[in-house]
Protein backbone atom coordinates (compact mmCIF):
# COMPACT_ATOMS: atom_id res chain seq x y z
CA UNK A 1 0.00 0.00 0.00
CA UNK A 2 1.23 3.22 -1.26
CA UNK A 3 1.39 5.89 1.46
CA UNK A 4 1.00 9.66 0.14
CA UNK A 5 2.73 12.32 0.95
CA UNK A 6 -0.98 14.85 0.92
CA UNK A 7 -3.51 17.14 2.04
CA UNK A 8 -4.81 15.13 4.54
CA UNK A 9 -1.76 15.28 7.17
CA UNK A 10 -0.89 18.33 9.20
CA UNK A 11 -0.20 21.58 6.99
CA UNK A 12 3.68 22.00 6.29
CA UNK A 13 5.59 24.80 7.39
CA UNK A 14 8.55 25.99 5.28
CA UNK A 15 11.71 27.88 6.83
CA UNK A 16 12.30 31.73 6.39
CA UNK A 17 14.45 30.54 3.48
CA UNK A 18 12.83 28.13 2.15
CA UNK A 19 9.84 30.84 1.85
CA UNK A 20 12.49 33.26 0.29
CA UNK A 21 13.37 31.01 -2.26
CA UNK A 22 9.36 30.43 -3.42
CA UNK A 23 9.11 34.49 -3.02
CA UNK A 24 12.04 35.33 -5.24
CA UNK A 25 11.30 31.75 -7.85
CA UNK A 26 8.24 33.42 -8.06
CA UNK A 27 9.56 37.01 -8.95
CA UNK A 28 12.13 35.63 -11.72
CA UNK A 29 9.09 33.70 -13.31
CA UNK A 30 7.23 36.95 -13.48
CA UNK A 31 10.18 38.50 -15.36
CA UNK A 32 10.57 35.54 -17.70
CA UNK A 33 6.97 35.72 -18.77
CA UNK A 34 7.25 39.33 -19.31
CA UNK A 35 10.41 38.06 -21.89
CA UNK A 36 8.52 35.93 -23.42
CA UNK A 37 5.96 38.05 -24.27
CA UNK A 38 8.50 40.58 -25.66
CA UNK A 39 9.51 38.48 -28.14
CA UNK A 40 6.21 37.83 -29.61
CA UNK A 41 6.07 41.56 -30.41
CA UNK A 42 9.48 41.87 -31.43
CA UNK A 43 8.41 39.03 -34.00
CA UNK A 44 5.57 41.13 -35.24
CA UNK A 45 6.77 42.11 -38.81
CA UNK A 46 9.96 40.16 -39.19
CA UNK A 47 7.73 36.58 -39.50
CA UNK A 48 4.42 35.24 -40.08
CA UNK A 49 4.09 33.35 -36.89
CA UNK A 50 0.77 32.56 -35.24
CA UNK A 51 0.27 32.75 -31.76
CA UNK A 52 -0.98 29.36 -31.37
CA UNK A 53 2.94 28.57 -33.19
CA UNK A 54 4.15 30.11 -30.18
CA UNK A 55 1.94 28.24 -27.19
CA UNK A 56 2.94 24.82 -29.21
CA UNK A 57 6.79 25.60 -29.01
CA UNK A 58 6.78 26.85 -25.29
CA UNK A 59 4.69 23.64 -24.88
CA UNK A 60 6.91 20.93 -26.74
CA UNK A 61 9.88 22.66 -25.45
CA UNK A 62 8.68 22.13 -22.18
CA UNK A 63 7.59 18.36 -22.49
CA UNK A 64 11.51 18.02 -24.23
CA UNK A 65 12.86 19.43 -20.94
CA UNK A 66 11.03 18.08 -18.33
CA UNK A 67 11.53 14.51 -19.95
CA UNK A 68 14.92 14.77 -19.98
CA UNK A 69 15.26 15.95 -16.35
CA UNK A 70 13.65 12.69 -15.77
CA UNK A 71 15.06 10.32 -17.48
CA UNK A 72 18.32 11.75 -15.96
CA UNK A 73 17.42 11.97 -12.08
CA UNK A 74 15.25 7.64 -12.90
CA UNK A 75 12.05 9.78 -11.32
CA UNK A 76 9.05 7.99 -11.53
CA UNK A 77 5.59 9.54 -12.31
CA UNK A 78 3.02 8.83 -9.49
CA UNK A 79 -0.55 10.25 -9.82
CA UNK A 80 -2.42 10.53 -7.23
CA UNK A 81 -5.33 12.99 -8.29
CA UNK A 82 -6.08 12.78 -12.15
CA UNK A 83 -8.97 15.58 -12.01
CA UNK A 84 -5.66 17.59 -10.25
CA UNK A 85 -3.50 17.46 -13.10
CA UNK A 86 -6.26 17.59 -15.95
CA UNK A 87 -7.96 20.97 -14.29
CA UNK A 88 -3.61 22.28 -14.20
CA UNK A 89 -3.42 21.39 -17.46
CA UNK A 90 -6.48 22.72 -19.28
CA UNK A 91 -6.41 26.10 -17.60
CA UNK A 92 -2.98 26.74 -17.89
CA UNK A 93 -2.77 25.69 -21.55
CA UNK A 94 -5.83 27.69 -22.29
CA UNK A 95 -4.79 30.75 -19.79
CA UNK A 96 -1.68 30.76 -22.09
CA UNK A 97 -3.30 30.63 -25.65
CA UNK A 98 -5.53 33.61 -24.32
CA UNK A 99 -2.61 35.81 -23.28
CA UNK A 100 -0.84 35.33 -26.66
CA UNK A 101 -3.08 35.98 -28.26
CA UNK A 102 -3.86 39.46 -26.40
CA UNK A 103 -0.28 39.90 -26.63
CA UNK A 104 -0.36 40.01 -30.81
CA UNK A 105 -3.85 42.37 -30.82
CA UNK A 106 -3.01 44.57 -28.01
CA UNK A 107 0.06 46.37 -26.29
CA UNK A 108 2.31 43.89 -24.12
CA UNK A 109 1.47 46.01 -21.46
CA UNK A 110 -2.30 45.84 -21.57
CA UNK A 111 -1.77 42.07 -22.13
CA UNK A 112 0.30 41.67 -19.22
CA UNK A 113 -1.85 43.89 -16.82
CA UNK A 114 -4.86 41.81 -17.68
CA UNK A 115 -3.70 38.39 -17.48
CA UNK A 116 -2.37 39.96 -14.13
CA UNK A 117 -5.80 39.54 -12.57
CA UNK A 118 -5.72 36.14 -11.83
CA UNK A 119 -5.28 36.72 -7.95
CA UNK A 120 -8.72 38.90 -8.50
CA UNK A 121 -10.36 35.59 -9.80
CA UNK A 122 -8.89 33.42 -7.42
CA UNK A 123 -10.75 35.28 -4.67
CA UNK A 124 -13.99 35.49 -6.56
CA UNK A 125 -13.82 32.05 -7.40
CA UNK A 126 -13.07 31.43 -3.53
CA UNK A 127 -16.25 33.98 -3.13
CA UNK A 128 -18.23 31.48 -4.66
CA UNK A 129 -17.29 28.04 -3.88
CA UNK A 130 -17.01 29.31 -0.13
CA UNK A 131 -19.17 30.98 1.24
CA UNK A 132 -17.14 31.94 4.31
CA UNK A 133 -15.14 34.33 2.51
CA UNK A 134 -17.60 36.52 1.57
CA UNK A 135 -17.12 38.86 3.41
CA UNK A 136 -17.54 42.73 3.02
CA UNK A 137 -13.94 43.99 3.03
CA UNK A 138 -12.90 41.55 0.09
CA UNK A 139 -16.09 42.47 -1.78
CA UNK A 140 -15.03 46.03 -1.83
CA UNK A 141 -11.75 45.08 -2.55
CA UNK A 142 -13.22 43.33 -5.37
CA UNK A 143 -15.14 45.95 -6.67
CA UNK A 144 -12.11 49.33 -6.82
CA UNK A 145 -10.47 46.05 -8.90
CA UNK A 146 -13.69 46.13 -11.60
CA UNK A 147 -13.04 49.39 -12.19
CA UNK A 148 -9.22 49.43 -12.53
CA UNK A 149 -9.70 46.27 -14.88
CA UNK A 150 -12.58 49.03 -16.86
CA UNK A 151 -10.02 51.69 -17.45
CA UNK A 152 -7.51 49.48 -18.78
CA UNK A 153 -9.93 47.69 -21.25
CA UNK A 154 -11.08 51.29 -22.13
CA UNK A 155 -9.88 54.19 -20.76
CA UNK A 156 -12.02 57.27 -22.05
CA UNK A 157 -14.02 55.34 -24.24
CA UNK A 158 -17.50 53.65 -24.50
CA UNK A 159 -16.25 50.52 -26.93
CA UNK A 160 -14.13 47.93 -25.81
CA UNK A 161 -11.06 46.64 -27.37
CA UNK A 162 -11.62 42.94 -28.39
CA UNK A 163 -7.81 42.30 -27.75
CA UNK A 164 -8.26 43.45 -24.05
CA UNK A 165 -10.91 40.43 -23.54
CA UNK A 166 -8.59 37.73 -24.77
CA UNK A 167 -6.18 39.44 -22.04
CA UNK A 168 -8.89 39.10 -19.56
CA UNK A 169 -9.73 35.92 -20.43
CA UNK A 170 -6.50 34.85 -19.96
CA UNK A 171 -6.45 35.95 -16.39
CA UNK A 172 -9.80 34.18 -15.11
CA UNK A 173 -8.38 30.71 -16.97
CA UNK A 174 -4.64 31.67 -14.90
CA UNK A 175 -6.77 31.71 -12.02
CA UNK A 176 -8.25 28.24 -12.35
CA UNK A 177 -4.53 27.04 -13.07
CA UNK A 178 -2.93 28.64 -9.99
CA UNK A 179 -5.63 27.50 -7.72
CA UNK A 180 -5.16 23.82 -9.88
CA UNK A 181 -1.48 24.02 -9.22
CA UNK A 182 -1.34 25.14 -5.00
CA UNK A 183 -3.67 21.91 -4.88
CA UNK A 184 -1.27 19.65 -6.57
CA UNK A 185 1.79 21.12 -5.54
CA UNK A 186 0.27 19.03 -2.01
CA UNK A 187 0.17 15.65 -3.55
CA UNK A 188 2.45 15.64 -6.72
CA UNK A 189 5.84 16.90 -7.33
CA UNK A 190 7.30 19.41 -9.79
CA UNK A 191 8.18 17.47 -12.54
CA UNK A 192 5.23 15.13 -12.48
CA UNK A 193 2.57 18.57 -12.73
CA UNK A 194 4.93 19.81 -15.55
CA UNK A 195 5.37 16.20 -17.50
CA UNK A 196 1.55 16.41 -17.88
CA UNK A 197 0.89 19.86 -18.10
CA UNK A 198 3.62 20.24 -21.08
CA UNK A 199 2.63 16.83 -22.62
CA UNK A 200 -1.01 17.06 -22.79
CA UNK A 201 -0.81 20.79 -23.70
CA UNK A 202 1.00 20.61 -26.71
CA UNK A 203 -0.79 17.65 -27.65
CA UNK A 204 -3.92 19.73 -27.37
CA UNK A 205 -2.35 22.88 -28.84
CA UNK A 206 -1.50 20.74 -32.10
CA UNK A 207 -4.50 18.92 -32.51
CA UNK A 208 -6.65 22.44 -32.66
CA UNK A 209 -4.06 24.47 -34.29
CA UNK A 210 -2.11 22.29 -36.23
CA UNK A 211 -2.59 24.30 -39.71
CA UNK A 212 -1.25 26.79 -38.13
CA UNK A 213 2.15 24.38 -36.60
CA UNK A 214 4.92 24.17 -39.83
CA UNK A 215 8.96 23.28 -39.82
CA UNK A 216 9.90 27.40 -39.30
CA UNK A 217 12.89 28.72 -41.27
CA UNK A 218 15.77 29.81 -39.09
CA UNK A 219 14.52 33.17 -38.18
CA UNK A 220 11.26 31.68 -37.31
CA UNK A 221 13.13 29.26 -35.24
CA UNK A 222 15.14 31.60 -33.15
CA UNK A 223 12.02 33.69 -32.65
CA UNK A 224 9.85 30.57 -31.58
CA UNK A 225 13.07 29.19 -29.21
CA UNK A 226 13.26 32.27 -27.47
CA UNK A 227 9.87 32.96 -26.38
CA UNK A 228 9.46 29.30 -25.27
CA UNK A 229 12.73 29.19 -23.62
CA UNK A 230 11.26 32.23 -22.02
CA UNK A 231 8.29 30.55 -20.66
CA UNK A 232 9.57 27.58 -19.84
CA UNK A 233 12.10 29.08 -17.09
CA UNK A 234 8.93 31.27 -15.71
CA UNK A 235 7.10 28.25 -15.62
CA UNK A 236 9.09 25.98 -13.84
CA UNK A 237 10.21 29.15 -11.72
CA UNK A 238 6.23 29.78 -10.92
CA UNK A 239 5.84 25.82 -10.19
CA UNK A 240 9.11 25.54 -7.95
CA UNK A 241 7.88 28.83 -5.78
CA UNK A 242 4.06 27.45 -5.18
CA UNK A 243 5.70 24.86 -3.65
CA UNK A 244 6.75 27.09 -0.84
CA UNK A 245 4.13 29.87 -0.53
CA UNK A 246 0.43 29.77 -0.50
CA UNK A 247 -1.47 30.81 -4.24
CA UNK A 248 -2.37 33.63 -2.49
CA UNK A 249 1.13 34.93 -1.23
CA UNK A 250 2.15 34.01 -4.38
CA UNK A 251 0.15 36.49 -5.96
CA UNK A 252 1.53 39.30 -4.35
CA UNK A 253 4.95 38.81 -5.68
CA UNK A 254 3.98 37.60 -8.93
CA UNK A 255 1.68 41.00 -8.89
CA UNK A 256 5.23 42.53 -9.77
CA UNK A 257 4.27 41.96 -13.63
CA UNK A 258 2.10 44.84 -14.09
CA UNK A 259 3.95 47.43 -12.97
CA UNK A 260 7.08 45.53 -15.12
CA UNK A 261 5.00 46.14 -17.80
CA UNK A 262 3.52 49.36 -17.63
CA UNK A 263 7.23 50.77 -17.06
CA UNK A 264 8.96 48.82 -19.74
CA UNK A 265 6.46 48.43 -22.38
CA UNK A 266 7.13 52.25 -24.24
CA UNK A 267 10.70 51.03 -24.23
CA UNK A 268 11.06 47.12 -25.08
CA UNK A 269 8.16 46.51 -26.81
CA UNK A 270 7.06 50.21 -28.50
CA UNK A 271 4.39 50.38 -26.75
CA UNK A 272 2.39 53.59 -26.27
CA UNK A 273 3.30 54.89 -22.99
CA UNK A 274 0.17 54.30 -20.87
CA UNK A 275 -2.47 56.82 -20.35
CA UNK A 276 -3.34 58.41 -16.83
CA UNK A 277 -6.39 56.27 -16.98
CA UNK A 278 -4.38 53.64 -17.92
CA UNK A 279 -2.25 53.87 -15.02
CA UNK A 280 -4.78 54.33 -12.47
CA UNK A 281 -6.28 50.98 -13.55
CA UNK A 282 -2.61 49.33 -13.11
CA UNK A 283 -2.20 50.58 -9.86
CA UNK A 284 -6.24 49.22 -8.84
CA UNK A 285 -5.16 45.72 -9.85
CA UNK A 286 -1.99 46.07 -8.18
CA UNK A 287 -3.43 47.01 -4.99
CA UNK A 288 -6.06 45.29 -5.27
CA UNK A 289 -3.90 41.95 -5.90
CA UNK A 290 -1.63 42.91 -2.34
CA UNK A 291 -4.36 43.59 -0.12
CA UNK A 292 -6.78 40.61 -1.50
CA UNK A 293 -3.12 38.92 -0.59
CA UNK A 294 -2.48 40.39 2.69
CA UNK A 295 -5.94 40.12 4.02
CA UNK A 296 -5.59 36.29 3.43
CA UNK A 297 -2.18 35.83 5.06
CA UNK A 298 -2.82 37.64 7.98
CA UNK A 299 -6.31 36.04 8.10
Amino acid sequence: MTIRRVAEGPAIHYSPKAQLLGGLSIFGSAFFLYLSTLVIRWAEGRVLVDPAFFVFARFILGFAVVSAAISVRSHKIKVYRWHLLIGRTVGNTLSVFCFYKAVSLTTVAEANILNMTYPLFVTVFSWIFLSKQRDLPATLILMVAVVGVWLVLSPGKIGLNIGNLWGLASGMLGAAAIIYLNLSRQEHDTHTILFFMFGFGSLGIFILFHDHIFVPDLREFLFLISCAASGVIGQYLLTIGFRYVTAMEGSIVSSSRILMAAVLGPYLASDPHLSLFGWIGALMIFGADVLLAYRKVSA
